[in-house]
């Protein structure tokens, strides 16, 4: 029972749908010493692999017609996308906005987890709410009502959720979107921790092993809980040294990076061995420029699906962007003290300082008597 992870050629091209018949050997995921490839398959119900098999196809298209179909359109708009805009400056876009990180270099994804940038290329609430924004505004334009918009942005999202694969990130960013879109509806808004709480609860329910071993769904939630709790704090500090109308974006992203950071830090150092120095610096340079280059994006993504030759007028702002961004990365990975190589972090230290954390927060809201 279960699903079998095969590994194979590029060529020839298997598609979602094909039938296939495989001969091969079963094998069980290997037990690294730093990494448990057994654990983290089983999360995905994935618990064999097979390497390079002889594979025969027997049908096509005999997958789910809808699924097909998006798969599909993802595969031609990449492939339009890609026609293009010029690698690797088309990695960055494919990145943010459809979630596509398999067409990273070894050299992008050591930077971006160097300079602590890895998360502009996980689908989060930002990206849905943009996106959500921008399918709204058409709807309304060619005449729909307010509340026939909202359930077609409400579909819509949840196939954009599909075509990027559903990452834990996507995921979580789809249902807090649609409840803030509904909540927006009846005039009801809720809090974000019970949003947070009701969006990891519906995730947990479908798939628990994520709660264990999807790093990417620790990281979404306690980044987000980083900006709920933490980031009020340095909010609170920083408006005793300075006016509400002197407090710049800078400083906006400069707290917002370091709140996530604090609340991720001992995930990272545990995962991946490595704490980024040059973080807030790069987060300052890059983020606040995130949403007006996802709309650039959208844009011409939505052109080049159109007519090629219409991707090809609106590329140059998109591809600035995108090479702005590269550049930044590049330059400050460069740098000898940009990120601090810890290994064999001990699980009882991610214990010690989460109870730490916690205690720290319960001790300053009573202090302050502030609300969370």
């Amino acid at each position: 029972k279960g699903k079998i992870l095969i590994t194979t050629n590029s060529y020839p091209e298997y598609f979602y749908g094909d039938v296939l018949r495989i001969d091969g050997k079963f094998q069980i995921p290997a037990e690294f010493e730093t990494f448990n490839y057994k654990n983290y398959l089983a999360k995905d119900k994935i618990y064999y692999v097979m390497y390079y098999p002889k594979i025969e196809i027997l049908e096509r298209d005999k997958g789910n017609p809808i699924f097909s179909a998006i798969l599909k359109f993802k595969n031609n708009l990449t492939q339009k996308i890609e026609s293009i805009m010029p690698f690797p400056e088309v990695s960055i876009l494919e990145g943010i906005i459809l979630g596509n990180k398999q067409i990273f270099s070894e050299k992008i994804k050591n930077n971006l987890s160097i300079t602590g940038t890895s998360h502009i290329t996980a689908i989060s609430g930002m990206n849905i709410v943009i996106i959500s924004n921008i399918i709204m505004f058409i709807l309304i334009g060619l005449g729909l009502w307010r509340k026939q918009a909202l359930y077609f942005s409400l579909v819509l999202i949840f196939l954009f959720i599909l075509m990027v694969g559903a990452p834990a990130s996507a995921v979580r960013a789809g249902i807090m979107g649609a409840i803030l879109l509904y909540a927006q509806k009846i005039g009801r808004l809720s809090s974000a921790a019970r949003i947070m709480v009701f969006a990891g609860t519906i995730m947990l329910i479908i798939n628990p092993l994520l709660l264990r071993y999807d790093v990417g769904f620790q990281l979404s939630f306690l980044a987000v809980l980083g900006l709920i709790y933490i980031k009020p704090i340095f909010d609170k500090l920083l408006g005793k040294w300075l006016k509400k109308e002197k407090i710049s974006p800078i400083l906006e992203i400069a707290n917002t990076t370091i709140a996530a950071q604090i609340s991720v830090l001992p995930i990272l150092v545990y995962n991946f061995g490595n704490i980024s120095f040059v973080a807030p610096i790069t987060n300052i340079l890059i983020v606040p420029f995130i949403q007006f280059f996802t709309i650039l994006g959208m844009i011409f993504i939505g052109g080049a699906a159109i007519w090629s030759f219409i991707g090809k007028i609106l590329l140059w702002p998109t591809y600035l962007g995108s090479a702005y961004i590269l550049k930044i990365i590049d330059w400050f990975s460069q740098i000898p003290w940009a990120a601090k190589q810890i290994s064999n972090l001990h699980w009882i230290w991610i214990i010690v300082y989460y109870v730490l954390l916690v205690g720290f927060l319960c001790f300053y809201k009573r202090k302050n008597k502030l609300e969370f």
